[in-house]
């Protein structure tokens, strides 16, 4: 599955908030080239891109090799949820995924 999102931060802080995100919930890093990551665990492998869309936004795209919703796809969505947290504090984190 494929998850993105749009955000206002810069691409080193999305990739700082996801080392601080999947490594506090029992992932691995695994740095890849430039603006990729990816992050290990019993799971599979999650992979983190960022890249700079039309100089205004910073696109962030998730992906696993599930073909379902898995325990990681469940993180992968709570994490785009947190880092739009992290752009507007006041945004309300919800949701049990």
């Amino acid at each position: 599955m494929k998850y993105f999102h749009r955000a206002h931060v810069s691409p080193d802080t999305v990739l700082k908030e996801a080392e601080r995100f999947f490594t506090a919930r029992g992932l691995a890093v695994q740095r890849g080239a430039g603006d990729h990551a990816r992050y290990v665990g019993l799971e599979g492998p999650l992979d983190v891109n960022v890249e700079i869309e039309g100089g205004h936004y910073t696109r962030v795209t998730l992906a696993t090799r599930d073909v379902g919703e898995s325990e990681l796809d469940r993180l992968a969505k709570r994490f785009l949820t947190e880092l739009h947290a992290v752009e507007e504090p006041r945004f309300p984190v919800r949701g049990a995924y």
